[in-house]
């Protein structure tokens, strides 16, 4: 297994600190106390986002938000260093046992990224990334040039990347392939912006990345120097009209919400509590992110969840 551990040390970890100075939010919320968040890049942005709009609701409570990746969520949850760890994957049966109780907020996916100025870009966005040549390039290494995956002749060396953080990025990317994690081989970087910053700089280079680090939030376009492959979901070894839509971040979110984007490598997201969750604030963050904080998911870049997951969720608060 090729893994070359990447530094990249600016993305050690992102945090912030949605406090409780100097706001002049409505005043009607009487809650005070600390919610403490940590765990995937997936989820960041969007805590984020809900954190903002809750604290307008209730400024005396302060929410601190880290991202390490999920599996930093999930552990930090069940030693219960926070209140809510961030997992990108499903909840495991043995982390169930241990106390997780997961409540699944919204749903994203992992998407295939390459630098815009690949030598043979042209080809590969008409052949596109089917799971085998998938699973020929992050798990039997029989991949080893580019045009392997377009049937042209060529040998234009292929740079694999990978996470080097227990994610569930790399834990869902994997799962298409009917894999796990450790068995993804690649050069392995910290993060999901570091995967998208080692794709931008390196022109043969291939990635996996949550859709928040491949698109630009404003211009709704993918971020400079990346773009996304698609997946050749029926394998017939060309890009159907169907399984184009990936210009914009919202095409790729209405593929998804309509199940045109596979499960795996899309998933459900989690916020994830050892036990039901006690301290008020905590439990009013929850309730607003399952009922109000909902209708930011889709601006903010991800898929609202059904009326059937986001009443389960809301039951078990009642528990």
């Amino acid at each position: 297994m090729r893994n070359l551990i990447v530094s990249v040390c600016i993305l050690i970890g992102i945090s912030v600190c949605i406090g409780s100075c100097g706001s002049k939010a409505n005043k009607k919320g009487g809650l005070q106390g600390e919610i403490t968040l940590s765990g995937a890049f997936a989820l960041y942005p969007l805590v984020v986002k809900w954190a903002e709009e809750f604290k307008k609701l209730n400024p005396n409570v302060r929410i601190d938000i880290s991202a390490g990746g999920a599996g930093k969520g999930m552990t930090d949850a069940l030693a219960k260093v926070v209140d809510l760890g961030m997992v990108s994957r499903e909840v495991y049966p043995p982390e169930l046992e241990k106390g997780a109780i997961g409540f699944a907020v919204a749903k994203d996916a992992v998407i295939p990224t390459i630098n815009e100025n690949n030598p043979v870009i042209k080809d590969l966005l008409q052949t596109g990334l089917t799971q085998e040549a998938a699973k020929k390039l992050w798990i039997t290494d029989e991949y080893t040039n580019w045009e392997q995956l377009t049937g042209k002749p060529g040998e234009t060396p292929v740079h694999v990347y990978t996470r080097s953080d227990a994610c569930g990025a790399a834990e869902t990317w994997a799962l298409w392939m009917e894999k796990k994690q450790e068995d993804l081989n690649g050069t392995a970087v910290f993060g999901d912006p570091g995967v998208a910053m080692a794709i931008q700089k390196d022109i043969l280079g291939i990635g996996l990345n949550n859709i928040s680090y491949a698109y630009d939030e404003k211009t709704r376009k993918p971020n400079p120097g990346i773009l996304v492959l698609p997946l050749d979901v029926n394998a017939n070894g060309k890009i159907d009209p169907e399984e184009l839509f990936y210009d914009t971040k919202d095409q790729l979110i209405q593929a998804i919400a309509e199940d045109r984007y596979p499960s795996p490598p899309a998933r459900d997201l989690y916020l994830v509590s050892n036990g039901i969750p006690t301290k008020p604030e905590v439990i009013a963050f929850l309730k607003f992110i399952l009922t109000e904080g909902q209708k930011y998911n889709v601006p903010a870049g991800y898929i609202g969840l059904s009326s059937e997951k986001l009443e389960k969720g809301l039951a078990q608060l009642k528990q």
